[in-house]
């Protein structure tokens, strides 16, 4: 004993290092697994990004320069030159409506013309408000490097109509052969830039363009239009109130952060603030040298942390089947030392044991003789016991029945009783017809006899078919037949009782696979009940209704009594429950029809209605009827 304490610490410390060896093992290999796949998923990300900002680059520069020539031609025609030469002797509407022309035609935002002092003579929005002609724009960029005698190019702010545009611009020759020639004006096209935008609106990624300054110019994300890549300082701030490339704007930082660096053109980002915080973006970076500008394009990271989930959870679970996979082996070969260890003590015992079970032996199957002959005598019981309980059953059925006739008696003694009084009547008739030689009125008379009597006997007719015995065979049942039938056992009750039906179902008969009689018993100890419950109501109102789904059929017995107690509801279809007076019933009209309902296979439930009331609802199999067996027998002797 002393021994097994020290024996058994140690074996628990072991089991613990076993744990957590295996625990770090999982996670290292979680973790390496994960590692991996994000490579591979930024990898492919960027190969993504790569080609989406190639092809938007692309589509940019197709936009903008396929605009480049036109300064450039406008500025060599002859109207041009003239009207430059002598701008205060001739009018200008010429001119402009010339420049209006070729806007239309380039489809572009507004073509202008600057004297040597950068004064606009002429434009093609003179008619606007906002008209260019008598601005000065000698701070542009544009003007500036025209009128120094190459083509300019320049973005920004619109002055007059705070619009965000790229302006290609050209300077105007009037003599350009002399040694010290300047340019005497210069010609200048302004491109819009929303078009691009909207196009990018469709791609699955946020596209940026920025300038030398971190502007960002462009964006398929309004908000971040016109915002700094980072915090601009005081001097950048003055420089480009200076150029008024972007007029007034306060130029806010855009939120960006850098999350992690990965080289010079790419990155992983996020935002502090804006519609794009809260989720992580690749960013790949694309200069354009043609127009100075970077293109940017942000990808979500969502496909990269799925994978790296994915990864990492697959790799978990392998690593959870083979550390299984070794733990079975390991417990297997413990196992098999134990199963080695047992075998040996069971062969030294089995001598000392084989001598004792001899003697047993004989002793044993003298017990199981006899225990065999009483097992075969409780079987031989229980078979004849089982018999005389279905023999019981199909009695207790008929008893039933014969109850429920019983209570039917009266009506039917009084629907009896109203046609032997009218042949009495038509018989003492005819006979005065006869001794007066009134042939005609006394064949009348018993006209009337005859068709009495065949009331009477179809009276008598619907008894014996209720009170006949049912068959084992199941067929197709006309659910509307059946409550048909068990109306007219208790139309004198209803008629007397002045209860209002309502019948709900559809206007094609239903088929149910069961037994007709039993069918028909269980709908007439419904009726029954349902009579019984209103007996004591103001305005009894008995609803039956039939539902049909592809294979089930819900026939609906209900009533608006005063219902069923809730502590009854989970009794009501016990043997002998009833909540009737003494001799009022046996309690077995419930339990026999739910039993009658399972034989059939189907379900008989009770509840509450929810304006007052008991409401019974049958489910059976549904049947495709008489027609719909004729028709696919006659389908399959054609297939045959």
């Amino acid at each position: 004993m002393p021994h097994a304490a020290p024996a058994s610490k140690r074996r628990r410390l072991i089991r613990l290092l076993l744990w957590g060896l295996g625990l770090a093992g999982l996670a290292l290999c979680m973790w390496q697994t994960a590692q991996v796949a994000r490579e591979q998923a930024l990898q492919s990300l960027r190969q993504d990004a790569e080609n989406e900002l190639r092809l938007s680059a692309a589509g940019l520069t197709g936009h903008l320069s396929r605009h480049d020539y036109l300064p450039e031609l406008l500025a060599s025609r002859e109207a041009v030159k003239r009207f430059l030469a002598s701008p205060d002797s001739q009018d200008p509407m010429p001119l402009n409506r010339l420049l209006d022309r070729f806007r239309a035609t380039a489809d572009v935002s507004d073509i202008y013309l600057l004297d040597h002092h950068a004064d606009t003579l002429a434009a093609s929005n003179w008619h606007r408000p906002d008209t260019f002609i008598g601005q000065n724009y000698r701070y542009r960029r544009y003007y500036q490097e025209a009128i120094a005698g190459r083509n300019g190019r320049f973005f920004g702010l619109g002055v007059q109509s705070g619009e965000r545009g790229y302006y290609f611009s050209a300077p105007v020759w009037l003599d350009e052969t002399a040694p010290d020639a300047r340019p005497d004006g210069v010609m200048v096209l302004k491109v819009l830039l929303n078009a691009v935008e909207d196009s990018w609106a469709e791609q699955d990624a946020e596209l940026l363009v920025t300038g030398r300054d971190g502007v960002i110019f462009l964006a398929s994300q309004p908000a971040l239009r016109l915002t700094a890549m980072k915090p601009l300082g005081e001097a950048q701030r003055v420089a480009l109130r200076a150029s008024r490339r972007y007029g007034d704007e306060p130029l806010p930082p855009s939120g960006l952060r850098e999350i992690e660096h990965r080289d010079e053109r790419t990155r992983l980002v996020g935002f502090a603030q804006g519609p794009l915080a809260g989720q992580p973006y690749f960013s790949l970076t694309r200069p354009m040298p043609a127009f100075d500008w970077h293109m940017h394009i942000l990808k979500p990271l969502t496909p990269v942390i799925s994978a790296q989930w994915v990864s990492a959870l697959l790799a978990g679970g392998l690593y959870g089947l083979v550390a299984l996979g070794g733990g079975i082996g390991w417990q297997r070969l413990r196992l098999r030392r134990e199963r080695e260890r047992f075998a040996e003590r069971e062969r030294r015992t089995l001598a000392r044991a084989r001598d004792e079970l001899e003697r047993n032996v004989a002793n044993r199957t003298r017990d199981l003789v006899a225990t065999n002959r009483r097992l075969s005598d409780e079987i031989e019981e229980r078979r004849r016991a089982e018999q005389s309980l279905r023999e019981t059953r199909d009695e207790l059925v008929q008893a039933a029945k014969l109850a429920v006739l019983g209570q039917l008696a009266a009506g039917i003694n009084h629907e009896l009783n109203q046609p032997l009084a009218a042949i009495r009547a038509y018989a003492e008739n005819a006979r005065a017809f006869i001794a007066r030689s009134r042939a005609e009125a006394a064949d009348a008379n018993l006209g009337q006899i005859v068709e009495l009597t065949g009331r009477m006997a179809e009276i008598s007719a619907q008894l014996r078919q209720f009170s006949r015995k049912s068959g084992d065979t199941l067929t197709a049942v006309s659910v509307q037949s059946c409550f048909d039938y068990a109306l007219r056992l208790f139309q004198a009750r209803l008629s007397e009782g002045a209860i209002h039906i309502e019948r709900r179902w559809p206007e094609q008969t239903a088929w149910v696979r069961a037994d007709p009689v039993r069918l028909e018993q269980v709908l007439v100890n419904l009726i029954g009940n349902a009579l019984q419950a209103l007996a004591e109501t103001s305005s009894p109102h008995l609803t039956l209704a039939i539902e049909t789904t592809s294979e089930r059929v819900s026939i609906e017995v209900a009533d608006n009594g005063p219902g069923i107690p809730e502590d009854h509801l989970a009794r009501i279809f016990e043997p002998f429950f009833t909540t009737k007076s003494t001799g009022s019933g046996l309690g077995l009209g419930l339990s026999i029809s739910g039993r009658i309902i399972d034989d059939l296979g189907g379900r008989l439930e009770a509840r509450n209605a929810p304006g007052g009331g008991a409401r019974f609802t049958i489910t059976l199999p549904r049947d495709s009827g008489p027609d719909g067996k004729r028709a696919q027998a006659k389908e399959q002797s054609h297939h045959a």
